[in-house]
This record gives C-alpha cells, sequence and structure tokens, in this order.
C-alpha cells in the first residue's frame, strides 16, 4: 500500500471515529430522541430523517458528514422553528431559530462548561440575558452584538461585583464595585474604569468623594476619617499638583498633621479591577456544517450560526469578483443589470451609474499624494519655515503642569504671546535663514491643555510639523480661499484663516473646550494650537492659521470622500464619475450609499450628533459639514467595487459568500475587547453600504433609492468647517439666494434652520445594519 494511500485511509478511518463520537455524545445529551441508524452511506449522503409538507415546516434529524447533529423544526432547508445543534467541538445550541438563524431566546454552552442563556439576534447574543463562565463568573443583563451593553451585574469568579451600567463591554456610566475585602466605589465609569465623579468607601469607614480620572483621584476632592476630620483639596499623582488642608473633628484628640494625602493613592491601586473571563468563541463565529440542498443540486452550502453562507470549503478572503466563477460572467452580470434597470424603470443606455444600476461601480484612480510638497523655491516655502520654528518653540517652551480645569482668563482673547524671530538669533529663538518675523500665539493655556486632552505627545507633534520632511500643499484653495497644509505623515491639516475667522474662533473657545471635554465621541473637529505669523516691512502682512486634525488620516486608503450638508444648490461636483480620483470631494447630490452601522454604534451615533449639534446652534455658527471616507474592502481585479451582498426582489439573498468573511472580522473584534482600541465614533469604523439610485428626472433627490447591494466598507468621518458665523455676509448671501433659489435649498440659512436640516440629512443617510 502507498505511502498516500495510507494516509487517506488512517484520516478517514480518523473521521469515522469522530463521527460515532458525535453520535454517542448527542444520544446522552439530547435523552431521547428517535434518531435512525446511521450507515456510512448515510453519512455520505447527509441524514435527513422527517416528513416534508411543501411550504410547511416540519420535524428533521440530521447528523452531518463532519459529526455535527441538529434535531428539531426545518423549513426551505433551514433550521426554523425549536431546534438544537451540537458540534463536534462540545459547543451546543438549544432555542430558537428563524431561516438559519439563532432568533429568538435559546441557550448556548461551551464546552469548558460555560453557558449563555437569553435573547439571541442574528446569531449574535443580543438583549437580556445572563452568561455563566467556566471559573463560575456570572453576568446576567442586556447585551448588543455579543457584548455587554446596558444595565447589568457581573458577580467575579474571585468574589468582586459590579452592578452599574456598560458600553460596547465595558463599565461606562454609573456602575458600583464592590471588592470580596468589602471596599466599594460608586459613581462614574468610562472604558471599564473610574472617571468622573464618585465616591470611594474602605471597610474601615474612610471615604474620598471627589473627581477621579483613570481610576485615580484627580481634581477637587474629601477625603474622611470616621471620627468626622476631613481634608479637601485638589488631587494628584504628580506631588507638585497635589494640594488641600486637613481639618481635625472636634472628637480627635489630636490633628494628624503628619497624614501624606499619596498614602491614598497606594491604596486604591491595590483595588484592581477584575477584566472578567473571556469569551473562547463565540456563538456568532459556530458554522453549520455541509448539507446538500435540495434546490441548488449537489452544490454543497456551509452555514454560519447566524445564517451566513458559503459555497464549498472555507477560504481565506480573496478578490475574487462576482459571478467571476462562471465562464460566461460578463454575460451574467449583464442579464441581471438589465433586470435590474427593467425594475426600477432606469433607462438601460444611461452610462452614469449614480442612474444606472445596471452599471457596476468602480474603484476611483489612486493618486500617489496630495498636495504638492514645498520646496526651496516655492513661493510659500520662507512662510513654511517661519512656521515651523513658531511652532518647535511654543511646543517646546517649558511650562507649569496644569489640570483640565482652565481659569476663565485662560481663554481671554487678549490672552496672546507675541515672539521677535531674527534671522541672527536671540536668547529665546535659534538663528535660521528666513526673513525676521513675529509669532504670535493664541491662547496658549488652553491649546496646550487641548492637546493633552487629545493625547498628543508634545515630541511626536513637533516632528510631524517641524521634522526633516516638507508639508505639503494642496492644489488650490478652499471656497473661502483660505490655503491648506498636509504635514508628511498625513496627521495633521493647517488652514490659513481670516480674521473674523479667529475672531469667531476665540470667541467660542472656552465653549468648544467644554464641549470636546465633556464628550469624548464628539464629531467635532479637532483643533490643536491657533498661531498668527507677521512679516514685517512695508506691507506689515499677517498670516494667521490654525492647526487640526486630519480625519481622513489612516492605513487604509481612502477610495471615496464625501462632503454632506444636507443641502441641495451647487452640491455636486464638476467631475463625471469617471474622472474623480481618490482625492476627489465629492457633495451632497453625488452621494449613492446609505450607511449601515451596528446597532450599538448607530446607537451612539444618533445621540452623539444631536449632542454636537446643539453645541453648533449655540454657538450661531452655519456651514459646517460631515466629512465621510470610505475604504471598500473588496475591489475585482479589473477594478470593479464588490458587493458583499444583493437582494432579490423576492427578499432572498445572493452572493452571501462574501458577507461571512467580514462578519467574521467583525466577531473577531468583538472576541478581543482590546482592539476596539483601535476603532472610535468616526475613526477606523467596520460597517456597510448600501448603494442608492436617483431617477434621472430626480437629479436633485438628496437621497435616492435602496437597491439593497452592499459593500463592506472601513468608514471615517466627522464635522469640519464649524468657524463660519451667521454675519451679515451670509444674512445677504440668503436674502439674494432667496430669490432665485428654493430657500430651503441654499446653504446660507439661519443656524437653528441649517442646524435641524443638516442633523434631519445626516439621520436620513445613516442607519442601524439590521
Amino acid at each position: 500500500m502507498s505511502k498516500e494511500h495510507s494516509g487517506v485511509l488512517r484520516a478517514w478511518e480518523s473521521t469515522m471515529r469522530k463521527t460515532q463520537a458525535a453520535k454517542k455524545r448527542a444520544n446522552n445529551i439530547f435523552g431521547i430522541t428517535s434518531m435512525a441508524n446511521v450507515t456510512n452511506n448515510d453519512l455520505e449522503d447527509d441524514t435527513d430523517k422527517g416528513v416534508s409538507i411543501s411550504g410547511e415546516a416540519y420535524f428533521a434529524e440530521k447528523i452531518l458528514p463532519n459529526g455535527d447533529y441538529y434535531t428539531g423544526q426545518w423549513y426551505d432547508n433551514f433550521p426554523d422553528g425549536q431546534g438544537k445543534y451540537l458540534w463536534t467541538d462540545g459547543c451546543m445550541y438549544l432555542g430558537e431559530w428563524h431561516k438559519g438563524k439563532t432568533m429568538g431566546k435559546g441557550r448556548f454552552s461551551w464546552p469548558s462548561g460555560a453557558s449563555y442563556e437569553g435573547e439571541f439576534k442574528a446569531g449574535y447574543m443580543d438583549g437580556s440575558g445572563t452568561y455563566i463562565g467556566s471559573s463560575g463568573e456570572t453576568y446576567k443583563g442586556k447585551w448588543v452584538m455579543n457584548m455587554k451593553h446596558g444595565h447589568g451585574i457581573l458577580n467575579y469568579s474571585n468574589g468582586d461585583c459590579y452592578d452599574g451600567e456598560w458600553r460596547r463591554g465595558f463599565q461606562e456610566g454609573h456602575g458600583k464595585y464592590q471588592w470580596q475585602n468589602k471596599n466599594y466605589y460608586i459613581g462614574q465609569w468610562k472604558n471599564g474604569v473610574i472617571f468622573g465623579k464618585g465616591t470611594f468607601v474602605w471597610s474601615n469607614g474612610n471615604t474620598y468623594d471627589g473627581y477621579w480620572e483613570d481610576g485615580m483621584p484627580k481634581g477637587n476632592g474629601t477625603y474622611q476619617w470616621p471620627d468626622g476630620s476631613f481634608y479637601v483639596g485638589n488631587w494628584s499623582k504628580d506631588p507638585d499638583e497635589q494640594n488641600g488642608t486637613y481639618y481635625p473633628s472636634e472628637s480627635s484628640l489630636a490633628a494628624n498633621l503628619e497624614w501624606d494625602p499619596t498614602t491614598v493613592y497606594k491604596e486604591i491601586a491595590g483595588c484592581k479591577i477584575c477584566v472578567g473571563e473571556r469569551v473562547s468563541i463565540m456563538p456568532s463565529q459556530k458554522r453549520l456544517a455541509t448539507w446538500y440542498s435540495s434546490k441548488g443540486g449537489d452544490k454543497p452550502r456551509r452555514m454560519s450560526v447566524d445564517g451566513r453562507v458559503s459555497v464549498g470549503v472555507e477560504r481565506p478572503l480573496d478578490k475574487m469578483s462576482l459571478w467571476e466563477n462562471d465562464g460566461n460572467s460578463n454575460g451574467l452580470r449583464q442579464v441581471r443589470r438589465d433586470l435590474d434597470c427593467e425594475l426600477l424603470g432606469i433607462p438601460h443606455n444611461d452610462a452614469n451609474p449614480k442612474f444606472n444600476l445596471g452599471l457596476p461601480l468602480k474603484a476611483p484612480k489612486l493618486e500617489k499624494r496630495q498636495g504638492e510638497t514645498i520646496s526651496k523655491g516655492h513661493r510659500n516655502y520662507e512662510l513654511m519655515l517661519n512656521l515651523q520654528l513658531g511652532i518647535r518653540h511654543s511646543v517646546g517652551r517649558p511650562a507649569p503642569a496644569t489640570s483640565f480645569d482652565l481659569k476663565a482668563s485662560a481663554f481671554d482673547p487678549k490672552d496672546k504671546i507675541w515672539t521677535r524671530f531674527p534671522r541672527e538669533g536671540s536668547k529665546y529663538t535659534p538663528p535660521h535663514q528666513s526673513y525676521e518675523f513675529k509669532w504670535k500665539d493664541y491662547c496658549p493655556v488652553v491649546f496646550r491643555t487641548l492637546r493633552k486632552l487629545f493625547k498628543v505627545d508634545p515630541a511626536d507633534y513637533m516632528i510631524s510639523i517641524c521634522g526633516d520632511n516638507a508639508l505639503r500643499e494642496l492644489s488650490s484653495p478652499g471656497k473661502s480661499g483660505s490655503f491648506f497644509y498636509l504635514t508628511d505623515d498625513d496627521r495633521y491639516m493647517i488652514k490659513t484663516m481670516k480674521k473674523s475667522e479667529v475672531k469667531m474662533f476665540l470667541r467660542m473657545l472656552s465653549a468648544y473646550y467644554n464641549h470636546v471635554r465633556s464628550f469624548e465621541n464628539t464629531l467635532v473637529i479637532k483643533y490643536y494650537g491657533l498661531h498668527c505669523v507677521k512679516i514685517p516691512g512695508t506691507t506689515q502682512k499677517k498670516v494667521r492659521f490654525i492647526i487640526m486634525g486630519n480625519l481622513l488620516r489612516s492605513d487604509y486608503t481612502i477610495h471615496r470622500r464625501f462632503d454632506l450638508k444636507g443641502s441641495s444648490l451647487g452640491r455636486i461636483t464638476e467631475k463625471n464619475e469617471f474622472e474623480t480620483d481618490n482625492t476627489t470631494i465629492l457633495k451632497d447630490l453625488d452621494l449613492n450609499f446609505i450607511f449601515k452601522l451596528q446597532k450599538a454604534w448607530y446607537q451612539e451615533f444618533c445621540w452623539q450628533i444631536d449632542k454636537d449639534c446643539e453645541f453648533l446652534v449655540q454657538e450661531r455658527t452655519m456651514d459646517y459639514s460631515l466629512l465621510v471616507g470610505l475604504h471598500f474592502r473588496e475591489i475585482s481585479t479589473n477594478g470593479e467595487l464588490i458587493p458583499c451582498q444583493r437582494r432579490t426582489s423576492s427578499g432572498n439573498s445572493e452572493n452571501e459568500s462574501t458577507d461571512h468573511i467580514s462578519r467574521t472580522n467583525a466577531d473577531q473584534l468583538l472576541l478581543d475587547p482590546k482592539r476596539w482600541a483601535s476603532v472610535k465614533l468616526g475613526s477606523n469604523m467596520p460597517a456597510r453600504v448600501e448603494r442608492t439610485i436617483r431617477k434621472p428626472e430626480l437629479e436633485l433627490q438628496l437621497v435616492g433609492e435602496q437597491t439593497g447591494e452592499y459593500y463592506e466598507v472601513i468608514m471615517f468621518f466627522g464635522i469640519i468647517d464649524i468657524l463660519q458665523d451667521y454675519d451679515i455676509t451670509k444674512k445677504l448671501e440668503h436674502a439674494y439666494k432667496s430669490i432665485h433659489y428654493d430657500p430651503t435649498s441654499i446653504s446660507a440659512v439661519d443656524p437653528k434652520q441649517y442646524s435641524k436640516r443638516f442633523r434631519d440629512f445626516i439621520i436620513k443617510v445613516f442607519a442601524e445594519d439590521t
């Protein structure tokens, strides 16, 4: 017998042993069932015992070729109704199914002994449910997409307990954590750590009541002893920032003058927050074994527990286009396009994919880099050197440590520092090759604190802007006449500003600071510095500029960029679909997608949009927009975007083979909470977009008709251009354009009206992915 034949025989014998063992386990676990005897031929053909009544569900028992076992209701080739599924690795689901998906109430158990009993939605633990870990850890509460989300109680295996609010798998909101030693904390949480206002109570009766940051006292707070004496002041791990006063009680014999507040930090450091048990594999990652479809002939289909189908053996993500497995793929594609055009009433000869579903969406041409490098001889080369010298001086200048609680004087527009930069250098400035200039920092304490709040490292900030690599100037100024510059690493964008914009920003700076401090996930653009370069001479020219984060900076290629306001007048690009590249900024009337966010993210998005719009109305600003960047995850070799799922008119799904791949990636993300650190609202977000189509006679239609054609994307978005005041110029613009055009279609409108129109439009083009 050859070695090859011997290896195949051993593999076959191993498979049979596992199959028989699985059948034995199935009998033991499910108890008394009416399972028929299974022969080797039955296993190859797929055992399916039951009586099928056309159009009705029936009871089925299956031992599948890989040894998995299912018993329960069956309909249209899917589990549907009550059923039990046992995988060969020992995982088991018992509960409700709907069209092959775990949907409703059920119980999922792991071979480790862990179990989840509660509500499921599309394969995910979603709703109310109880998870009991293999170590005895128990969580009872709300879930969203496999994550603790909402109110819940977690009893840890070491005796600790948390009772409170959760958000995306972490303690966030109000909650109480009690340690086994009877110490407890009750108050605010953020991302799984104590953050905000709260009270820590020791088992000996001592208490700290005040503010916290990253799990430690930070800011105003009071430490009190059981005898009534207390210490009140400003708390910080930095001894230079720590200060306060000790007040003895009348009953205490003597003042505890030698008491050191830093001992509190040592005591709290010993009270660790448990991480909790990690789930080995999510229910949504378990796949149903292969069976032969009565509808699809002998073509094997493989389905995940939440209904995702793949053809044949699972394989890594590939770049194959839709229908390209068939030798006549172009013909099949064209037939499908013609059918879609007939259904939607779209002319077949329309060459614009915005109006014609029969035309595939193409990935844009890729530009190597945005902008022109500012090298010696460039008209703005000297200005760039001045800017870099000024930034290096401002960021490197020694300054006392400050807390996030800034005084009102820090926001005073008169709080600015002028510095002269002579060519030969001075006591505070280095010699340089540019002309002499003066440099102004506006509200330096505020912007230094903002950079700290946004977790910007000063050294990295200086290297990005002032390193050896030059800045890049974007090809043309914006509509306002401002010029834009990008750092070499694309992290920061520098924009020249008009004097009126600087005044506007300084007026709203305090409100802006409080807003971004209060809402970590705000979509409002992040600002890092406000400066001015004054060039001496007869002209006395002043160049004011602001430094902000680049919302679309990513390791992913951004294929599509949209600037969305919710207005229609002039909101379309002059380039046609085939002239655009990946740096083209498309507008409202170019939009041909609905953005689909997962449930938890969509709820967060709607809430945050409301808060950001309230802030912008309060500050009387308008003309802002939502900048959206899309990276498409599937592109064919000929440059076409590959849909992940296509809905037919009957509601069934096609091409779900690529759908399960991206969903598996999402499951892996959910499995490891640490990976959530790279995903934030508006940044690096896995999502889907649904293609929309406009009818040619409705060219000014802002939101097209949904087609059921979905694409997997990575999304980036945020609110930009927030510094336009509704001043007399904008009021005159509104009055003039209202005479010639529909007043609701123009950008220049009252801030309240602008905010309502903007929010209503954004909520229409974003939706929950169900």
